[in-house]
């Protein structure tokens, strides 16, 4: 992986980068000292000629370069050993001792400065999404070191994003190295909850390990809820998780919202996994629009305990955060409307261009119109195996909120 290229960068456009930002956008290029071709690593210089950074590049992308160190330094086998066993090894305290399969983050991508590659596992297979040019030639390469630093059974990969059409990609899927993985995979989350993941198939990797703390925090809520009949409303409820830890710690009737058919047919069999047949198959499972349907439980006049709300992303760039605002306040304004008194929502937004403090005036504006009183109990967001750089504040998609609703 040898330098391919020097790239010098405006002067006043050096400090993002001397901060740590990995990001370099084509507007504060200055001028390319020898042409890289797409994909390969680079130098970044300053007017001066001093060494900033090094990383790779890609003209047809907007973020045209991609940093992967500020020290200079080879980019070579050892150093990605190196900095995917640091990723890896940093999770340690988060891992089961006991040999319980496990779903967790291995690679975050920029937060662990690794810019474009993400990693899951899931029991003994790994999971990769390849977001760049650059990691996308390497994946191989990639795929053989995590399984010499893991002893995984086998590398998948689910490169299936829209992210990747920016880089000049198309969808890639399929196994990397090792053994295919088996049609369901079962990993076990706090409280012993059983959930079993499609990695070829399912949303992101399998499914959202990054809501897996709020999943064990909502089994908690539901096992502190002492009114008669409890009942839990999971809108997009995908397979089931939310629900999943709650009615393993409670009788609680479930309700799973979500468009897709085949998603509630698994969470159906991943309740059964964690309750009984009787009761999984009592659950009530609807196929729609989670906006009809808070309008049609309204309309019959339901109440719930707890609502979970956690919707895919609604704004993509900066020019659909008008439009995610009102589809927000309208998911929360008729959820608050169905919350029993002394009852939660568990709201969440993981549109990156939504920020945290935004989000939390949509859902106060909700609040208002409902004519209901609301306490924030909790701030949430992805778990710690999803870390944040501090220099990368845009890692920091998922925020939520756990209000109490009187």
């Amino acid at each position: 992986m040898t330098v391919q290229g020097e790239i010098i960068l405006r002067s006043d456009r050096e400090k993002p980068v001397r901060q740590g930002h990995p990001w370099i956008f084509s507007g504060a290029i200055d001028s390319l000292a020898q042409q890289p071709e797409a994909g390969q690593i680079v130098t970044v210089v300053s007017k001066e000629g001093e060494f900033l950074a090094r990383g790779y590049w890609n003209e047809r992308s907007q973020i045209q370069v991609r940093i992967l160190t500020w020290k200079d330094e080879a980019i070579d086998e050892d150093w990605w050993r190196t900095m995917l066993a640091r990723a890896i090894e940093s999770r340690a305290s988060l891992r089961p001792t006991d040999g319980t399969p496990y779903g967790m983050r291995l690679v975050n991508a920029e937060s662990d400065f690794l810019p474009g590659l993400i990693v899951d596992q899931y029991g003994d297979w790994l999971v990769i999404q390849a977001l760049t040019l650059y990691v996308d030639m390497n994946k191989s390469y990639i795929a053989d070191l995590l399984m010499e630093l893991t002893g995984a059974r086998g590398v998948y990969e689910r490169s299936d994003v829209d992210i990747r059409g920016k880089e000049g990609l198309s969808s890639a899927v399929g196994v990397l190295a090792g053994d295919n993985p088996p049609e369901r995979i079962e990993i076990v989350e706090t409280g012993g909850v059983h959930l079993l993941v499609d990695v070829a198939h399912g949303h992101k990797t399998g499914t959202y390990l990054d809501q897996s703390e709020n999943r064990a925090l909502v089994g908690a809520t539901a096992a502190s809820i002492k009114t008669e009949n409890p009942a839990l409303l999971n809108l997009f409820s995908y397979t089931g998780g939310f629900s999943a830890h709650a009615a393993s710690r409670t009788a609680i009737s479930v309700t799973n919202v979500d468009s897709s058919g085949d998603a509630l047919a698994l969470g159906k069999k991943i309740l059964a996994a964690n309750i009984d047949k009787a009761s999984a198959d009592a659950a009530e499972y609807v196929q729609g629009d989670a906006f009809e349907a808070l309008r049609k439980f309204a309309d019959d006049g339901r109440m719930f305990d707890i609502i979970v709300c956690d919707p895919p992303k609604f704004a993509h760039n900066a020019s659909q955060v008008d439009k995610a605002a009102r589809g927000y306040k309208d998911l929360n304004l008729n959820s608050f409307k169905l919350i029993k008194s002394g009852g939660y929502l568990f709201t969440f937004s993981c549109s990156g261009a939504i920020t945290a403090d935004l989000f939390q005036k949509i859902v106060f504006g909700a609040l208002a119109d409902s004519g209901r009183q609301g306490q924030i109990v909790r701030h949430l967001s992805a778990g710690p195996d999803h870390p944040v750089a501090l220099t990368f504040p845009e890692g920091a998609y998922l925020k939520g909120l756990m209000v109490r609703v009187f």
